[in-house]
């Protein structure tokens, strides 16, 4: 089986930045079907922005990407923005870690999720994206979907909150689903119901996840595999087992030690 994401000698910087300083420099990886990853590092180390960078959405007015990276074949720095945007969604979505500020406090939970699924299919009727928008929030374990599709963002708790970002994600059934930090803003309870649940999801869909987070607890339950990330750079990758049981990079093993129960 070939891989569905290759990611090869990725630099990023910022143009406001110095010429000299990469966000990301010269980061490589690949990613089976149905994999998790863990992207791992203390703030600054590059691991979002490596994210945003397949994710496809680094503006790239204000950011230098070198490199490559390809998903299904298709490669994502250089396409065209209507091919862009036919990837986004389609074949990859992005879970953010705070959902007040990615929806629409103007809207309801159903004409955003209704939205996504336009967006996506030009031709699917009002009763159809209506019908799919409930199952999708069904999917996510939210109690009374009719009700909830009514609802505005403000009106629920951050954890339901971020069950409808997932629920908005996955609607059009992704091959990738990209986590920036999403249970970091969660309580630890919360946090936990969240993780399960995307457990089960990715079990049911067989999709990958790319799991960007500093918290190596989560790391230890939701990831096949780990890159451990230090100043733009892949310090050292290994599976999940490996990583607690045997570190070899001194960063990593201050990371674990650093940990009160990894």
């Amino acid at each position: 089986m070939g891989n569905l994401l290759d990611v090869r000698d990725l630099r990023v910087r910022f143009k406001t930045a110095a010429p000299d300083r990469w966000a990301v420099n010269g980061v490589s990886f690949s990613m089976k079907e149905g994999e998790i990853l863990g992207l791992v590092g203390e703030s600054g180390s590059g691991k979002s922005v490596t994210a945003m960078s397949v994710s496809g959405l680094l503006p790239r007015d204000k950011t230098e990407v070198q490199g490559s990276i390809t998903l299904d074949g298709r490669e994502i720095l250089t396409c065209p923005e209507q091919e862009l945007l036919q990837i986004q969604g389609n074949d990859l979505a992005v879970v953010f870690q705070e959902p007040m500020t990615a929806m629409n406090p103007l809207f309801t939970i159903g004409d955003q999720l209704m939205e996504a699924l336009r967006v996506h299919d030009h031709k699917i009727s009002k009763a159809d994206a209506y019908d799919q928008s409930i199952e999708a929030v069904r999917r996510v374990k939210i109690p009374n979907p009719e009700r909830i599709l009514n609802t505005y963002p403000f009106a629920l708790s951050g954890g339901m909150r971020q069950r409808v970002m997932i629920a908005m994600a996955m609607i059009a059934r992704p091959k990738l689903l990209i986590c920036d930090e999403p249970t970091t803003a969660l309580d630890v309870t919360i946090q936990a119901q969240v993780l399960d649940l995307m457990n089960e999801l990715k079990a049911e869909t067989g999709m990958s996840i790319i799991f960007v987070t500093h918290d190596l607890g989560v790391i230890s339950e939701m990831a096949d595999r780990v890159l451990i990330m230090y100043g733009g750079r892949v310090c050292e990758e290994a599976n999940v087992d490996e990583l607690f049981t045997q570190p070899r990079h001194p960063y990593t093993i201050g990371l674990i030690d650093s940990h009160p129960n990894p």
